[in-house]
């Protein structure tokens, strides 16, 4: 019998223990998590010196000025033709009104030849200042678009629409 009570206090100690065990496993412990530490940002994009934004593209003409030789030479032709008409002093009416007409046409047709139109191209700059460009042909680049001025800025390149 002594061995029995042996035995039921030997399970009876076993059950407890586990019992405690158990118990103590369940309970939350003051466990303090460790802090959780921010991915680093990310590498700031170097700087771009000759990138910017196009502020604004429109074409310019630019009418040519006048040395006077156009007015001289429409004048003389415009006088010519104007004394082949009529006779007496109708003649020389139509004399001074084509020397008159032919000089303001002539003056005319030189401005024109003179003239010339250009691109111009506004492009403000990362670095905070607005650059002005000008170009002999339609450029690419639009209001808006994102470019990388190439070569000086002799021409642009598109980097985002």
């Amino acid at each position: 019998m002594k061995t029995r009570v042996k035995t039921f206090v030997s399970a009876a100690a076993i059950g407890l223990a586990a019992m405690a065990f158990t118990a103590v496993a369940q309970q939350p412990q003051n466990v303090i998590p460790a802090p959780q530490v921010a991915a680093p940002p990310p590498p700031p994009r170097p700087a771009c010196s000759e990138c910017g934004v196009v502020r604004g593209v429109r074409l310019v003409e630019e009418k040519g000025g006048s040395s006077g030789g156009g007015a001289v030479v429409g004048g003389v032709l415009g006088g010519v033709l104007g004394h082949q008409i009529g006779s007496g002093r109708g003649n020389t009416v139509a004399t001074i009104a084509g020397a008159a007409g032919g000089a303001l046409v002539g003056n005319e047709v030189e401005k024109n030849r003179n003239s010339k139109s250009y691109w111009e191209v506004r492009v403000a700059m990362d670095g905070g200042n607005m650059r002005t460009f000008q170009y002999s042909s339609q450029p690419y680049a639009r209001e808006g678009d994102r470019v990388r001025l190439v070569n000086g800025g002799r021409s642009l390149e598109v980097l985002k629409r």
